[in-house]
């Protein structure tokens, strides 16, 4: 039996490289990736993996049909941090979702966000989350015979940016109740194997699930608590929003998010739904951050 064809925008990004590692650990798929330079190292290191590498852009649509040509199932994200795709999400996501879909891909996956704006009755906008939500709804009206909606947590990775704190420790300056008890969190190479199942899974999955990858809820106290556990010495101080807003260009958009946070939690109001569908497709669940961060955040490092 010819082994399904699934092809991976972003499989050198942090959410794609793990749809490629499962992919390829699930030992049933063929795994396609695109690649703006299919010449490049990390390319040629995929290659060497067994991936097929084309050379396709979401900046360029027309160069998609090389990435879908002939695939059963496709797993789609855009970049928020890539300058030329940021306030474009909508744009560029709903036009790969349509190339997907006239290229023939009967299940696409989807890594999408809540709609922040849409939750906070307009009061946040939060692009990098809004922006992808907009995209759900081109996904289910262009008729593929699956599509599933994967949403990522926020990264323990994002944790090791620690800042100097006025009281001489590194930690975190944050616009929110750092008790807050509001942020759900894993670990992003654990979004892979959701993605690999829910291409396993078929119909045992119901159509348009929406999969929440979820290590925990966390508080920054939380973070802070584990941390120093371990034998870290870090900390965490409240700003105020309009100081937060001058720490850096693109502040903005983050003091949003942390006050969306806050607000209404990282998944938001479905949340409880979405993280149980995607617990329930992967056996033991996911790595919880005393774990995680017992491996990947050694004291002094």
């Amino acid at each position: 039996m010819t082994e399904p064809v699934i092809s991976v925008v972003g499989g050198t990004g942090a959410q794609g490289g793990g749809v490629v590692d499962a992919l390829l650990g699930a030992r049933k798929f063929k795994v396609r990736v695109a690649s703006r330079n299919p010449s490049s190292g990390a390319a040629k290191a995929l290659t060497a993996r067994g991936v097929e590498v084309v050379k396709a852009d979401l900046l360029e649509p027309s160069s998609l049909k090389a990435l879908y040509h002939g695939a059963r199932g496709a797993f789609l994200v855009t970049n928020f941090g890539d300058p030329a795709q940021r306030g474009r999400e909508e744009e560029i996501g709903a036009s790969a979702v349509n190339a997907a879909r006239s290229a023939g891909v009967k299940h696409l996956i989807w890594s999408t966000l809540p709609d922040a704006e849409k939750i906070s009755g307009g009061r946040l906008k939060v692009e990098h989350f809004t922006m992808k939500a907009h995209v759900d709804a081109v996904v289910r009206s262009a008729g593929f015979e699956r599509h599933t909606f994967v949403e990522a947590p926020f990264y323990f990775q994002n944790l090791k940016m620690l800042v100097p704190l006025p009281d001489g420790r590194r930690g975190w300056a944050v616009p929110m109740d750092p008790a807050a008890r509001v942020i759900h969190a894993g670990d992003i190479n654990e979004l892979g194997q959701t993605v690999a199942n829910a291409f396993g899974a078929g119909a045992e999955l119901a159509n348009g699930s929406y999969l929440a990858v979820c290590g925990g809820t966390y508080s920054w106290d939380d973070f802070v608590a584990t941390l120093n556990a371990l034998g870290h010495d870090v900390g965490v101080v409240r700003v105020a929003p309009e100081v937060f807003d001058g720490f850096f260009p693109g502040a903005k958009e983050l003091r949003e998010m942390y006050q969306y946070f806050e607000a209404h939690t990282y998944f938001g109001p479905d949340a409880r739904t979405a993280i149980a569908a995607a617990n329930a497709l992967v056996p033991g669940g996911f790595t919880a951050f005393s774990e995680w961060a017992r491996k990947n955040m050694k004291p002094g490092g």
